[in-house]
């Protein structure tokens, strides 16, 4: 018998499975987005995303302590205004409401790692990710306003921005912006293949961004598409991203594979709101152990190639991984 080649099993203590795992996690490796809006004492948990709240700026740190005792160092701010128009003109204000909440939370949390997420589609009434021509996005009117909303948010203390509007060039304009002003040191994660997806259903709800007509295929990317996914990651790449980001996360892991094998950056998946709703649901109806598919879901995304997982489940996770459930 060749002993050398025959197939075989280890046996596997627990001690033993945990030494030969392949894929290994940290909580290191985890962001928990928050959702911020105006006002005063606002907690309110958000109805299609269970165990997810709006904060307002003063019960914002709070919510961050629960993550940062949990495990968790880094988070990634959505900000929610009052008031929208045309431009989105609240994204760049000094006294916006991420602006706010990020230079609340860098006075209450140090070593906190802020990352902000730079868009319009919160902020502008029609909400599309940038300034519209007629029914269109225009893109090159949206860069300057982009890389402005990313320079206002390194002035009140983020750590990293993260541009998810998917305009071309906007990767090179935040740069640019941020290296004029004497800010090149700040990393940005862009959002370098962002799918036009379904799965993004509760989020919108919970940051009031769905657009008012069309939809944003126009420059989100084609799900029938990863070749494509390749140069949107190269272009941003060029640009000068810091940080690839892959999204939604589940239903793209062979993109993620694909960015992690070929390109030379650290790759970030988000699983999204859809993606967390869904475990959520189904465990709520007795269909699934959450807890098991929590880990799950998410090792299948570390295991796909991810160096940085955007979770809403981060909390759970950091917990899970420190007690050996996961990791």
């Amino acid at each position: 018998m060749d002993l050398i080649n025959r197939p075989r099993r280890l046996r596997r203590t627990p001690v033993l499975r945990r030494m030969v795992r392949e894929t290994r996690l940290s909580p290191d490796a985890l962001i928990l987005p928050f959702f911020v809006m105006e006002g005063k004492g606002i907690k309110q948990e958000i109805a299609s995303m269970p165990g997810q709240y709006h904060y307002s700026c003063d019960t914002l740190p709070a919510g961050v302590e629960q993550a940062v005792n949990s495990g968790v160092g880094a988070v990634l701010l959505f900000g929610i205004p009052d008031e929208k128009d045309a431009t989105g003109s609240g994204a760049w204000a000094d006294e916006g409401v991420v602006q706010r909440a990020v230079r609340t939370l860098r006075t209450r949390f140090p070593e906190l790692l802020i990352v902000t997420d730079v868009c319009l589609c919160e902020y502008t009434d029609h909400g599309h990710c940038g300034v519209l021509d007629s029914e269109t996005v225009d893109n090159d009117k949206t860069l300057p306003l982009l890389a402005s909303t990313a320079l206002s948010h390194v002035r009140a203390g983020a750590d990293m921005v993260a541009p998810s509007d998917m305009m071309d060039g906007r990767v090179a304009a935040i740069r640019e912006m941020l290296d004029q002003n004497g800010h090149s040191h700040i990393p940005v994660m862009s959002y370098a293949a962002k799918y036009a997806s379904a799965f993004y259903g509760p989020f919108r709800e919970a940051a009031g961004s769905a657009p008012g007509k069309g939809d944003r295929k126009g420059y989100q990317m084609d799900p029938h598409n990863a070749k494509e996914a390749m140069l949107e990651v190269g272009l941003d790449s060029v640009e000068g991203a810091d940080i690839l980001m892959i999204k939604p996360a589940l239903s793209y892991l062979d993109v993620i594979r694909q960015v992690a094998d070929q390109a030379l950056r650290p790759v970030a998946a988000y699983s999204v709101s859809g993606e967390y709703a869904m475990i959520k649901a189904a465990a709520r109806a007795g269909y699934l152990d959450e807890h098991a598919a929590m880990c799950e879901s998410a090792l299948s995304v570390f295991r796909a190639g991810a160096d940085i997982l955007i979770t809403y489940y981060a909390s759970e996770l950091a917990q899970a991984m420190e007690r050996g459930d996961i990791g």
